[in-house]
């Protein structure tokens, strides 16, 4: 028999079949979500076809549905491709059962008595992400054939023969089905008509075991899954086919950045991160070139670049532009002349304009992201923007959360959209496919105005910016008066919203006086820089709370055949952690980010926090990681063995819980070891 598998699936909700279709649309769409081994699917045509003989097909259902995975570019390609689809279903039809156009057993038919004679076909590609050694594996083509009545869609894989034609690969036809049980019980299948002849090339065509276990748990999840997203699909504004190429030309271009990489945060994230933003960017410029008819490649300015490597890209493949950050970053140095890095502080007002530039840059520009639209707007008419949002930041600081329904991250999203709006742009949202939770961009590229009104617009975005200004001014100092009223746009109004006459006078060159740009000397704040000997009695003093906190817990311990207790101690929150420590002490924890925890999370040999209580770490209930860690990570565990002494054989009353010879902190100062620690750059060769 070709079942491959079945999942029974509960529909409480009244979610299938509806939910059934939405779920094989993410397939279609973004295979890649179930499938790591893709990196997407173009969707190159789509509409109904006939059931019976001949016939073309209908317009593209890409004009209905609002096009595929790829957005405007593969709905434009799905839209010019209708005619192209009728043909291509006349060719493969005729291949299947002798061509007669009957799907083989045990497939469920197509159509039947008193059913509609229409089928609707999607034909994508699915592409395949780079390889880390030999060519890139070629795109495969399919096409799926989605029969509504019957309840079930079918994918035929296509080879194109010498002479251009296209031939259905019969081995690796697969159909799912949707089938009613009673009442609320449903069961999804996956079926193959020649199981025993199954190709597997391990990319598009994964093994049938993969999908009759990975693949049709994820469709019975999704079918009965009512979870809307907050987010626009990912990559939805450009081709997923060209960003795929393009990205993995970048990744082989730039991927010796990872191993040369002096600054302290992670390479691989920081690297691949700016790479994919890159590759994002030159497909959205190419494509604004060919509707505007340019020939110039657009210039642009990074605003707070930190490491630089993403102007370092764009100046490489053939962008003029420069980054301006406050702060300069070791890296530079190594990118070269032809790279055009800044140490500047940027005050968002008259003297931070770019009149002459086409785009703007904001990739986590912190306090600038919100400026970004407002800089743009005022510098010309035809200046556009990119922004990457990450931390929340208002015009004049830290952004407060105003509305409770949603996430933190969507109404900051929502925020700064409407900032773009106010400055007049058609505002677009897409999500990158970054290594990031927050990976969100905004994009204002078309003014929703003429030029004629550029003053009135300005004018707009002044009253917004004061009005933002005095929403804050009362939100700290109750002893203000206004009207406290629920607007949709989140602008608070006050009775009289002119600027004090004091700073009415310097509006014209910083547009907000209180503006707090990031500071040039980054602060460590992190617990890291305090005293050794304030961090060694925090410490101790908390130890000695959970040790001699009652009542006691006490676990057996047997070494080398004796058995005595090793006292585990008390487990206390953070709070009742807070309150036997003395006031200097708190003080001077308050100052840095995250206090109490963070030292305690920091002192990970001695401490273990969860859900804000604070236990004794046990050695002994330590399991080793599943996964199999990256070479470099295993060879730092095994530099770092051994390096430091072990605080329990110190400082515990009945000293280690480990043997010597398993813990991996030294027991006396005999056992220890000088560390074999150094630079990334130096031993990732």
């Amino acid at each position: 028999m070709g079942l491959v598998g079945t999942a029974a699936v509960r529909d409480g909700g009244a979610a299938l079949p509806h939910g059934f279709w939405a779920a094989v649309r993410v397939w279609l769409e973004k295979p890649q979500v179930a499938n790591r081994r893709l990196c997407g699917a173009a969707i190159e045509a789509e509409g109904t076809v006939p059931l019976g003989e001949g016939g073309e097909a209908s317009r593209p259902l890409a004009a209905v549905w609002g096009g595929g995975s790829g957005g405007g570019q593969e709905g434009r390609a799905a839209s010019a491709g209708a005619v192209e689809l009728g043909r291509l279903w006349r060719e493969v039809r005729g291949q299947l059962s002798a061509g007669h156009g009957h799907l083989p057993p045990p497939l469920t038919p197509w159509g039947g008595p008193g059913r509609r004679s229409k089928l609707r076909a999607v034909l994508r590609t699915l592409l395949p992400r780079g390889r880390s050694v030999g060519p890139p594996a070629p795109p495969t083509k399919e096409l799926a054939v989605e029969d509504v009545d019957t309840g079930t869609v079918t994918f035929l894989p296509l080879e194109e023969n010498s002479e251009g034609k296209y031939q259905i690969k019969k081995c690796n036809i697969y159909q799912i089905q949707l089938t009613h049980m009673k009442d609320e019980e449903w069961s999804v299948s996956v079926v193959a008509p020649f199981p025993e002849d199954w190709f597997s090339d391990g990319i598009a065509y994964p093994k049938l075991a993969w999908l009759g276990n990975e693949l049709l748990s994820r469709l019975a999840k999704w079918s009965v899954e009512q979870k809307p997203s907050e987010f626009k699909s990912t990559l939805s504004l450009i081709s997923v086919a060209k960003y795929s190429k393009v990205y993995q030309g970048l990744k082989e271009k730039y991927r010796e950045m990872v191993k040369v990489w002096p600054e302290v945060t992670d390479p691989e994230k920081f690297v691949y991160e700016d790479v994919a933003i890159a590759a994002y960017l030159l497909i959205l410029w190419e494509e604004e070139r060919k509707e505007k008819g340019l020939t110039k490649k657009q210039s642009f300015v990074d605003l707070g670049c930190g490491n630089g490597l993403l102007v370092h890209i764009l100046n490489n493949e053939g962008h003029s532009g420069r980054g301006i950050d406050v702060r300069r970053r070791k890296i530079w140095d190594m990118y070269g002349q032809e790279t055009h890095l800044e140490e500047s502080t940027i005050m968002p007002g008259d003297s931070h304009l770019f009149p002459d530039t086409d785009w703007l840059i904001g990739n986590h520009s912190d306090e600038l992201t919100p400026w970004i639209p407002v800089i743009a707007a005022r510098s010309s008419y035809s200046c556009c923007y990119f922004v990457l949002p990450c931390c929340f930041f208002d015009f004049h600081g830290k952004y407060s959360r105003r509305q409770s329904k949603k996430t933190q991250y969507r109404e900051y999203l929502d925020f700064v959209a409407q900032v773009g709006f106010v400055c007049g742009f058609h505002v677009e949202e897409d999500c990158l496919r970054i290594p990031s939770t927050k990976r969100v961009c905004l994009i204002g590229k078309n003014r929703t105005y003429p030029s004629t009104e550029c003053a009135l617009i300005d004018k707009q975005i002044t009253q917004y910016i004061n009005n933002r200004q005095t929403c804050a001014v009362v939100t700290c100092d109750r002893r203000v008066g206004f009207n406290h009223k629920d607007h949709s746009d989140g602008v608070c109004k006050e009775a009289d919203s002119e600027l004090p006459e004091n700073e009415t006078d310097t509006a014209g060159t910083i547009w907000m006086p209180g503006f707090q740009p990031r500071e040039k000397v980054e602060q460590i704040r992190n617990c890291a820089s305090l005293p050794r000997d304030f961090v060694d009695d925090v410490v101790l003093n908390v130890a000695n709370l959970l040790l001699n906190a009652t009542p006691q817990k006490s676990c057996s311990n047997i070494h080398g055949g004796n058995m005595n207790t090793w006292n585990q101690g008390e487990s206390l929150s953070l709070k009742e952690v807070a309150e036997h420590l003395n006031k200097e002490t708190l003080k001077r924890l308050k100052s840095e980010y995250g206090g109490l925890q963070t030292l305690l999370k920091n002192n990970h040999q001695v401490f273990e926090v969860l859900n804000g209580r604070v236990h004794i770490r046990d050695w002994r209930k330590e399991k080793p990681s599943t996964k199999m860690k990256p070479e470099v990570k295993r060879r730092l565990s095994a530099e770092a063995f051994k390096t430091r002494l072990c605080w329990f054989f110190i400082h515990h009353p009945d000293g280690c819980s480990l043997p010597s010879e398993s813990c991996p902190y030294a027991h006396g100062t005999e056992e220890l070891r000088q560390s074999q620690i150094i630079k990334k750059k130096k031993y990732i060769q």
